[in-house]
């Protein structure tokens, strides 16, 4: 298919459009040459910066009730401050799967882009990162499609993160072996999918300067992509027009659920209840029931009003440990991804022990995450890490309370489950951290 051709039969061709997804390369001729444990992972980022004291340590009462096991008892202030939502139904996740409670993040600043970028390379970054650049080292999104041959890769790697600013820019690399032409389909539901976002994509005067730049290059992408003559052995990059048709019938569907007010209240919840990242949640779920892809990553970020609010915090991840669990469901009653499916679960940073100087209406103090270092403790970098998966491959009803396991080891095991780690050439392996084996059978 040619440029002119594609871009006339594709959405992509209006402003608004090319801003929804990035169209990507059909893939490798090589399949990974590993064994599977799973035929698809499901990544989540869980919530932007959440402390272990309020999550797995429960030291207001068990926040995270469709997560981890355990009565609530939550205190009467904490109470006051939280949505009622209606029950979700089934067991706590933690008994479905492995959960370390002693995670850490080891290294770098503790900051969101910092934190999201170490964990989905596999590499620390130990210092400020340019948040106008793709990272340098590779994405997971990059090492699984340079190294399996699925069967639909430009709808198999997707990216559904809360918020743009910087996010845009770790769907790929900067790294001459792997980039642009093996990132994944990246989207931002609450910026772009909604009825205001739909009379205002495309018109670029709208958008901030930020905004413009995850524009352009997705134009960039494709005009590469359609521009450029490979050789036979290439990366595969030419999309069929089967997946355009496909995309174009997705994205119009979205934009009219989002027009009719079908975003409002999915899940039934009560529409004041639902925030950005149940939202964020939600759309991730459509694209797994709409795709079934085999990679996806998605990201939660309203706890960090806890900079100002601790009790909206709290409240906040109620509602993320909320929008696991649906998630985990939706996963289960999908045809080909239930049973069949590996979800990560873990924040990016923790939180500092020390309260800032600012108070909510309940009277408690905010937190910040600056990676104070308190009697030798960093706790804004411990953080938990839950892996759900198949009765038979994950350990199941499992939880180690000592330290084990860093945010460098998660794109490893999401190698190794998709069966490409060993694929992964071993100057890139060495940097990374190691397998989590010991949430496998």
């Amino acid at each position: 298919m040619n440029r002119r051709k594609f871009i006339k039969q594709s959405l992509l061709a209006s402003a608004g459009a090319a801003a929804f997804p990035y169209i990507l390369p059909s893939g490798r001729l090589f399949a990974a040459s590993g064994t599977r444990k799973a035929d698809h992972v499901v990544f989540c980022l869980f919530a932007g910066g959440v402390r272990n004291f309020e999550s797995v340590h429960k030291m207001d009462g068990n926040l995270m009730p469709h997560i981890l096991t355990g009565s609530e008892n939550i205190s009467a202030d904490i109470a006051a401050g939280i949505d009622f939502l209606p029950p979700l139904g089934g067991a706590p996740l933690q008994t479905l799967g492995t959960l370390f409670k002693e995670f850490r993040y080891n290294q770098g600043p503790t900051g969101h882009f910092n934190g999201h970028t170490t964990a989905m390379t596999g590499i620390y970054t130990t210092t400020d990162l340019n948040i106008k650049a793709p990272p340098v080292n590779p994405t997971v999104f990059e090492y699984y499609r340079k190294h399996t041959s699925p069967t639909m890769s430009a709808l198999n790697s997707w990216w559904v993160s809360n918020a743009l600013g910087p996010y845009p820019s770790l769907n790929y690399s900067s790294d001459p072996n792997y980039g642009a032409l093996y990132g994944a389909n990246y989207v931002q539901p609450s910026s772009l999918i909604s009825a205001a976002a739909y009379n205002v994509l495309g018109n670029p005067k709208n958008f901030n300067n930020t905004q413009l730049t995850s524009s352009s290059k997705v134009k960039d992408v494709l005009n590469k992509n359609f521009g450029s003559q490979y050789q036979p052995g290439d990366a595969g990059i030419e999309n069929t027009s089967e997946d355009a048709a496909t995309l174009n019938t997705f994205i119009n569907s979205c934009y009219a659920t989002a027009m009719s007010g079908g975003y409002n209240d999915p899940w039934g919840v009560g529409a004041a209840n639902m925030n950005n990242d149940m939202r964020n949640v939600f759309f991730a779920e459509n694209i797994i029931t709409t795709f079934k892809p085999e990679l996806l990553v998605v990201n939660m970020q309203d706890v960090d009003v806890c900079h100002s609010d601790f009790t909206g915090y709290c409240n906040n991840l109620r509602k993320a440990s909320y929008a696991l669990a649906h998630l985990w469901q939706t996963i289960q009653n999908t045809p080909g991804m239930a049973n069949n499916t590996v979800l990560i679960a873990a924040p990016e940073h923790g939180r500092n022990e020390t309260a800032n100087t600012l108070v909510d209406p309940f009277g408690r103090f905010a937190l910040d995450h600056t990676g104070e270092v308190v009697n030798g403790r960093a706790v804004s970098r411990e953080i938990f890490c839950l892996v759900l998966g198949p009765y038979g491959v994950v350990k199941q009803n499992t939880a180690y309370s000592t330290p084990m396991g860093e945010s460098i080891d998660i794109v490893p095991t999401i190698a190794d489950v998709l069966g490409f780690y060993t694929d992964i050439p071993a100057n890139y392996r060495n940097q990374m951290g190691s397998v989590l084996t010991q949430a496998f059978v």
